[in-house]
C-alpha cells in the first residue's frame, strides 16, 4: 500500500500533526503500534501553552474533565514552598488525551492503522516503511513521532543518558489527602532525583518520578520497597499517599531518558523526513511542558510543510524555538540535583516565592515561537 505521507507514531506529537494536515486537505496515513487506548509514562501536567496548540485544531480539551491546576508545590525533606503558577494547566491522562486526538485526526479525514509496529525505515529518494508481519509501505515524507522509542534506520544522535530510572502509578487517594493535593502540582526532591504528584480526571493522582538506578539496586529493585524508601526521604509524600490506593498492576517504568536532547539539523538530515515532539528534544520532566513541545513541533511541522518548507528548514527553526527553554531547564536540574546547592536553592526559594514562577516561565515554549 503507498501513501504520499506517514506519520509513525500516535501520541500527541503524531496525532496532532495528523490533524493538522488532513484538515489542510492532505492525504496522511499514521501508523500506531498500540491496539487501543493505553497509559504512558508521563506527567501528564497539560500547559496553558499546549491546551492552545490543541484549540488551534478544534480540538475541546476542557470537554476530557482534566483537573484544573493553578498551584506548584515543591518539597523538600519536612518543608515545602507553595505558590500561584503564573498560568492555569490541567491534570488529564495520556490515555484519554491521546485517544480522544486520534478520533479527532480521523474525523478530520486522516488514515489510522493500529496494531502495527514499525521495524525499519530506508530513507533515500523515497521512504520505505518496514512493518512487521505486514508488507512495507512506501512514502514521499515522513513524520516521525515515536516519543523516547528509537526507530531503527533513524536512531537519534542523542546525549548519553543519565542512568535514571523512572517510574510512574496511579492513585486512588483518601479524601483528606485528594483535598490537599486539589489543583495543584507537588514537585518533590530526592537528593538522587524528583517526583511529580498531581490529580487528573476521575479522581486519580498521577505519582511520575526519576530516581538512580543505584538507588533501585540496593533496594532490590522492588517496587514496594523504592517507594516505602522515597516516602521515608519525603514526609509530603507520606502524607499524601497514607492509605492510597494503586490503581495499576504495576508502575510503567523507563530507563535511560536522553534529557537535554536537541536535534541539531546537519547537511546530511533527509529533506523528507520530520523529527516530531521527543524526537526533536527531550526536556527535563519536571518542567512540564514535554507536552507542550510535542504539541508545538506537531503545529510548526503542519505550517511549515503545506507552505512547502522541507524539513532541514523545519528543524533549524524548530531548534530554535526550544533549545533554549531545553537548555535553562538542563542547568536548573543540574544544579537543583548537587546535594550541597539543593538545600541553598530551596532556602532562596523559601524566601523568594516568585523566582518559582520565574523558573516556570523560563522552561515554556517561547512566546514569540508560538503558532
Amino acid at each position: 500500500m503507498n501513501a504520499r505521507i506517514i506519520i509513525a507514531g500516535g501520541g500527541l506529537a503524531g496525532a496532532a500533526t495528523a490533524a493538522g494536515l488532513a484538515q489542510a486537505g492532505m492525504p496522511v496515513t499514521l501508523i500506531e503500534r498500540e491496539t487501543g487506548p493505553a497509559d504512558k509514562i508521563c506527567g501528564e501536567f497539560l500547559s496553558h501553552e499546549a491546551q492552545a496548540s490543541l484549540s488551534r485544531l478544534g480540538f475541546d480539551v476542557s470537554a476530557l474533565g482534566g483537573h484544573i491546576i493553578n498551584q506548584l508545590v515543591l518539597a523538600r525533606g519536612k518543608a515545602t514552598i507553595t505558590t500561584k503558577l503564573p498560568f492555569t494547566g490541567l491534570g488529564l491522562t495520556r490515555k484519554t488525551l491521546d485517544e480522544a486526538l486520534l478520533v479527532h485526526a480521523q474525523s478530520a479525514g486522516a488514515t489510522l492503522q493500529r496494531g502495527l509496529t514499525i521495524t525499519n525505515v530506508t530513507a533515500q529518494a523515497g521512504i520505505t516503511v518496514d512493518i512487521a508481519g505486514q508488507t512495507s509501505q512506501t512514502a514521499n515524507t515522513l513524520f516521525l513521532a515515536t516519543g523516547k522509542h528509537e526507530l531503527r534506520g533513524l536512531r537519534r544522535d542523542a546525549v548519553p543518558p543519565q542512568d535514571l530510572v523512572g517510574f510512574k502509578m496511579y492513585f486512588r487517594l483518601r479524601p483528606p489527602a485528594q483535598a490537599a493535593l486539589a489543583h495543584k502540582i507537588a514537585l518533590i526532591l530526592f537528593n538522587d532525583g524528583y517526583a511529580g504528584l498531581q490529580m487528573v480526571e476521575g479522581e486519580q493522582a498521577n505519582l511520575c518520578f526519576l530516581t538512580s538506578r543505584s538507588r533501585l539496586q540496593q533496594l532490590g529493585g522492588r517496587w514496594p520497597s523504592l517507594l516505602m524508601d522515597l516516602c521515608c526521604d519525603s514526609p509530603y509524600l507520606a502524607h499524601i499517599l497514607a492509605g492510597a490506593e494503586e490503581l495499576l498492576p504495576q508502575p510503567l517504568t523507563i530507563y535511560r531518558v536522553p534529557y537535554g536532547y536537541i536535534h541539531r539539523p546537519n547537511a546530511n538530515d533527509p529533506t523528507h523526513i520530520f523529527r516530531l515532539g521527543d524526537q526533536a528534544g527531550v526536556i527535563p520532566s519536571f518542567t512540564g511542558d514535554g507536552m507542550a513541545i510535542a504539541l508545538h513541533s506537531a503545529a510548526l511541522a503542519v505550517d511549515m510543510f503545506t507552505k512547502g518548507a522541507d524539513a532541514r528548514a523545519f528543524h533549524r527553526r524548530l531548534s530554535e524555538d526550544i533549545s533554549g527553554q531545553i537548555t535553562r531547564a538542563g542547568w536548573l536540574y543540574r544544579l537543583a540535583s548537587m546535594p550541597n546547592l539543593q538545600g541553598v536553592i530551596f532556602s532562596g526559594m523559601q524566601l523568594f516565592p516568585a523566582s518559582l514562577r520565574m523558573a516556570a516561565r523560563l522552561t515554556r515554549v517561547p512566546v514569540k515561537s508560538r503558532l
